[in-house]
């Protein structure tokens, strides 16, 4: 049985943190390097729930996307909420460790797993990674439909093929252009516009779009928008993160036993639509 550390050192291979952007925090937040590992579970969030689940499966490892701890912490006592997080995996010998910003512009990464979550032809990353001299890593990736879909039949598609959300799928552009070629970025995307642009994408799905970036996209080019929830985009990279654990565990006999949450912790839980979609002006 492998120990703690053995694990992690598999984990910066695949996701090396020298490949995170400076102002992420990714790596071992919490753990014993010496304790054994056998079971670990794999999620986006490292809230509360998460951390009791990781508890209640028996986990001695927890891996998340997102980090606990962004932007640093002078305590981690248990009266605020990511102290509570601490101390629940401490007591119980749970170990931390995020991929966070490395395994978006890893390859496979996080945007990987959302195109093959949405069937699409991943044809190379949307921004890629100059010290990559393959060309492979980067972040977003750029994709193709086997068979063009207008951009609504897409967007039923994508809302049925992404976990189910609250939010759903917006999306901005004519129900009826066609769409061949794809970009997809997994969490909040809005700073690629430019290489979406100069991809020449039909469509870019990802989350997190604001109005005014987004309004602004669509004056630059007709390209169509699709966003979906934060959550949605990036659990996908869970269940392809935990068959490359599996993979190396199987060829190092460790014999790890891996599992994905399925909890949704995306945090908006109600959708209200309004009546009609359109904006409707009083007669004069």
């Amino acid at each position: 049985m492998p120990v703690l550390s053995d694990v992690i050192s598999a984990l910066d291979t695949l996701w090396p943190r020298a490949w995170a952007q400076d102002w992420d925090a990714v790596g071992t937040v919490c753990g014993d390097p010496d304790a054994e590992v056998s079971r670990v579970l794999f999620a986006v969030d490292p809230v509360r729930e998460i951390a009791d689940e990781a508890v209640a499966v028996g986990a001695d490892l927890l891996v998340t996307h997102h980090p606990l701890y962004l932007r640093g912490t002078s305590t981690v006592a248990a009266d605020t909420f990511k102290g509570r997080v601490v101390h629940t995996l401490i007591t119980n010998g749970v170990a931390l460790h995020v991929a966070h910003t490395n395994a978006d512009i890893a390859d496979p990464g996080v945007s990987d797993a959302l195109a093959a979550a949405l069937d699409l032809r991943v044809t190379g990353p949307l921004a890629p990674d100059p010290a990559d001299r393959e060309g492979r890593r980067g972040l977003g990736r750029l994709c193709a439909l086997d068979r063009p879909m207008t951009l609504a039949a897409f967007a039923e598609h994508a809302a049925a093929r992404l976990p189910a959300t609250a939010q759903g799928v917006r999306a901005s552009g004519d129900p009826d252009r066609p769409v061949r070629t794809v970009a997809v970025s997994g969490g909040a995307g809005d700073s690629l516009f430019a290489e979406v642009r100069a991809a020449g994408a039909d469509a870019y799905l990802t989350a997190d779009l604001r109005h005014h970036p987004a309004s602004e996209a669509r004056e630059h080019a007709p390209v169509a928008l699709l966003d979906a929830a934060h959550w949605a985009t990036e659990w996908p990279w869970c269940q392809q993160a935990a068959a490359q654990l599996d993979a190396v565990s199987e060829r190092r006999g460790w014999g790890l036993r891996t599992q994905v949450s399925h909890r949704v912790t995306d945090p908006w839980i109600l959708h209200q639509p309004s009546p009609s979609p359109r904006v409707s002006h009083p007669a004069p």
